[in-house]
């Protein structure tokens, strides 16, 4: 299977049961926003004028969205919680998109057929996403802001946006004149068109990080659903042929069991890619009956480092192919 299989496999129709651990940035992150932790779902927001469909090209499938913009590095982590029990919900993709230091969007205009600024990832177990982006300016009429869509099932998805503390987002254009050229951002929450009816729930923090000479943010989100939705249950890429399991332990360190129900007798593949989409290996398993089954990875038998990895079973018999991804999250 190529990478653009492999995307399709895990698009909208899967981003229900697709998870990604992101764990490049470090638990430097504060563990908590501005705001506590309350269970009130985000508030929904127009997807903006720029939103694109995320799925359609496989580019956006990364962490890293920052391609050729230049600008002063910023590493966004996101939490994404049920409100039934105000616990993570692993298993959901969430999308971003934002415009660059000059305001800017990729894909229109003169940015026509330009990609940057634009990525999805999976949550891990813990509920997080993580991306590498840089500092986004700011437009007439907006104030700083990135968008971002939580897609729970095929069926539901949470569309909403973030912006920052004012004092701590302008210190940091006037730290960097020559690349935030416009200066400070003249508007405030009130002035905002999506924010002056609240946004208590959308300020993320903002924080310096010494080591990567940026600056770090962490925003937790709240959506419709608790840890495993039964709106996922309704997901149609497995045709109903089998299930397919959280791996165990999870996390873990160097060796784990991916387990699997399969309800029609079928050859499986267990395919493991890292998250910037490349195929790093895979396990075979030929005729195969009804019934529980399970395959063991071992990190070191396959000659794969410490790392994470989304795992996806492909399983083929009489009435077609299926696929369904989770990721496995490996403890350094």
């Amino acid at each position: 299977m190529n990478r653009k299989q492999f995307l399709k496999g895990i698009g909208l129709a899967g981003a229900g049961t697709v998870i990604a651990s992101n764990t490049f940035i470090s638990n430097r992150m504060l563990p908590s926003g501005p705001n506590p932790p309350s269970c009130v779902i985000i508030p929904s927001e127009t997807a903006g004028p720029f939103p694109l469909d995320l799925t359609e090209n496989q580019t956006f499938f990364r962490q890293d969205v920052r391609e050729d913009r230049i600008g002063v590095r910023h590493d966004l982590k996101m939490k994404i919680i049920g409100n039934t029990n105000c616990e993570p919900m692993p298993n959901v993709r969430v999308n971003i998109w934002h415009c660059d230091k000059d305001g800017n969007y990729s894909g229109y205009a003169s940015e026509t057929g330009l990609t940057y600024l634009r990525g999805y990832q999976w949550t891990d177990a813990d509920g997080i996403v993580t991306f590498t982006t840089i500092f986004p300016g700011w437009y007439t009429g907006r104030i700083c802001h990135i968008h971002f869509q939580v897609w729970v099932s095929s069926v539901y998805a949470a569309i909403s946006q973030l912006t920052y503390p004012i004092p701590e987002k302008n210190a940091i254009y006037a730290a960097n004149p020559s690349l935030y050229t416009k200066g400070a951002d003249p508007l405030n929450y009130n002035q905002d068109g999506i924010f002056s009816d609240g946004y208590a729930y959308q300020l993320a923090n903002l924080l310096p990080n010494t080591d990567t000479g940026g600056y770090d943010s962490y925003l937790e989100v709240t959506v419709q659903g608790s840890g495993i939705t039964a709106l996922r249950e309704a997901e149609p890429e497995t045709g109903g042929h089998f299930k397919l399991l959280q791996n165990q332990p999870n996390p873990f360190f160097e060796k784990t069991v991916v387990p699997f129900i399969l309800n029609t007798s079928s050859d499986v593949t267990l395919e493991i890619w890292d998250l910037a989409g490349k195929k790093r290996s895979e396990i075979s398993k030929g005729g195969l009956t009804i019934g529980n089954h399970q395959i063991e990875v071992n990190l070191n038998t396959l000659n794969l480092p410490n790392a994470t990895y989304v795992y996806q079973l492909v399983v083929k018999n009489a009435n077609g192919i299926f696929r369904q991804a989770k990721v496995m999250t490996i403890l350094n």
